[in-house]
């Protein structure tokens, strides 16, 4: 979907208005078209209704990305429980340990620092064996999303980096449940720590 990836991309930043007449002309869709396609991001939680009727990019509050984060650290924090007691662990950790070679070096394109780093976490979910978890991990993308590229570039790096993530692996290879869940809990709050501070307020 064009729209999604021009607002995944950043082409649209959080507080942007969306308009069918310009995203029609824009992408040489009806609007008809643009309006479905608005409804299925409002759903994703990529759109929000603002004043007047009109749609925009949605824009999360402080407490919205630390509640959004603090529920990541519990299906995550779930997931790692589940991959250290599956007798999978070791594929599951070998795994992992590919994707986080996608993290490595400098991004040369930070969408694929994003990608990549919202890859890792996807998989996370899904070697945990719980589909309902993974559907649930989905549900929250867009507002991850959201989350991540209203936020200064420049740091997006380090908190996406291949050694940050590897502490998760590392504990999920040791077999430790209690210290596991202490390593995704702080990487989650890193995490809400660094895309909630100095939030921009939006008029309507």
């Amino acid at each position: 979907m064009a729209l999604r990836s021009a607002i995944t991309s950043g082409q649209y930043r959080p507080g942007d208005h969306l308009g069918e007449v310009e995203l029609s002309t824009r992408l040489g869709v009806s609007r008809g078209t643009v309006r479905e396609a608005l409804r299925h991001l409002e759903q994703e939680g990529l759109v929000e209704a603002a004043s007047r009727g009109r749609l925009r990019v949605n824009h999360l509050t402080a407490d919205e990305i630390r509640g959004l984060y603090q529920v990541r650290a519990a299906l995550e924090g779930l997931a790692v429980a589940n991959i250290i007691r599956s007798p999978h662990r070791s594929d599951s950790v070998a795994s992992l340990r590919e994707a986080l070679a996608r993290l490595a070096g400098e991004p040369t394109d930070l969408l694929e620092k994003v990608e990549a780093d919202l890859a890792f976490h996807l998989l996370l979910c899904e070697l945990s064996g719980n589909p309902m978890l993974v559907e649930s991990w989905r549900h929250l993308e867009g507002r991850i999303r959201v989350a991540i590229m209203s936020h200064e570039a420049t740091q997006l790096p380090g908190i996406m980096s291949e050694h940050r993530h590897a502490t998760i692996v590392d504990a999920i290879e040791d077999g430790d449940v209690e210290a596991a869940l202490r390593v995704v809990e702080q990487h989650m709050a890193a995490a809400a720590d660094l895309y909630a501070g100095d939030r921009p307020r939006l008029s309507t």
